[in-house]
């Protein structure tokens, strides 16, 4: 992936790791659109970081999607990159009714929504010599956290997709990749103050010169992420998996 001239969209990137991304590709020298649910928020990001622009984009309805498609076909026929990046992580417990609506919300957000921006945008990126989708999975695609099941799933919903989608595209000028982050300083499952969790400007500066590496890696996976995407092949899988089950009876 080239370092500078591209044009950027990314979803869910008012915070986290989106917003991370944002910053580092606008000070490269990109073209930075987020794009996020809340105007107050979006345009506060806009004031904050000079250069990025903004449209509003709810990931869980599929007319906003749509929308947004047509828009930034629009406004920005030099669009070349789509990261897919919103999600929400929801704790669950299967015997509690109350669960299904979060179970619910996570397969609309974290697979649905990427699923449908892919549709919707892919016209406009395989009209591109250097057209790129980065589709935002986890390391818990691989052992799935179990108090967090059906975010674990839907990740690795994502990670079969983009597996598939990458076969598919083989023979257009759109290049596949996917994001494989750990647990991150973020607010995500509130992380931010989580010491076992990656720094995020670390997280960044190590992605950043995975993508930017020749030839880029089919799965973006920092040095963090790589025991449990490796767990199975490397014969660790039940010692992650019981790894990850003690986080609830810990809390």
């Amino acid at each position: 992936m080239k370092t500078s001239g591209n044009t950027i969209l990314i979803t869910g990137s008012t915070s986290g790791i989106g917003l991370g991304l944002a910053v580092r590709f606008n000070e490269a020298g990109n073209r930075v659109i987020v794009a996020g649910r809340r105007k107050a928020l979006l345009e506060q990001i806009t004031t904050d970081y000079p250069g990025v622009e903004a449209i509003e984009l709810d990931v869980a309805d599929a007319g906003s999607i749509v929308q947004a498609s047509e828009l930034a076909a629009e406004r920005y026929p030099d669009l070349n990159v789509v990261i897919n990046n919103a999600g929400i992580m929801l704790s669950e417990n299967v015997l509690e009714p109350d669960s299904l609506k979060r179970a619910e919300e996570s397969v609309a957000i974290n697979l649905l929504g990427t699923i449908r921006m892919t549709y919707a945008f892919l016209p406009q990126l395989v009209r591109k010599n250097d057209g790129i989708i980065i589709n935002v999975s986890s390391a818990l695609a691989f052992v799935p956290f179990p108090i967090a099941m059906t975010y674990s799933a839907t990740k690795a919903a994502v990670h079969v997709f983009t597996e598939g989608l990458r076969v598919q595209l083989a023979g257009s000028p759109v290049r596949v990749i996917e994001l494989v982050p750990p647990g991150v300083r973020t607010t995500l499952f509130g992380q931010e103050s989580d010491e076992q969790a990656m720094p995020l400007e670390d997280f960044l500066d190590e992605t950043l010169a995975l993508l930017h590496a020749e030839p880029t890696p089919k799965e973006i996976i920092v040095e963090r992420a790589k025991f449990l995407r490796t767990a199975q092949a490397t014969g660790n899988y039940a010692n992650a998996l019981e790894m990850l089950s003690a986080w609830k009876a810990s809390d």
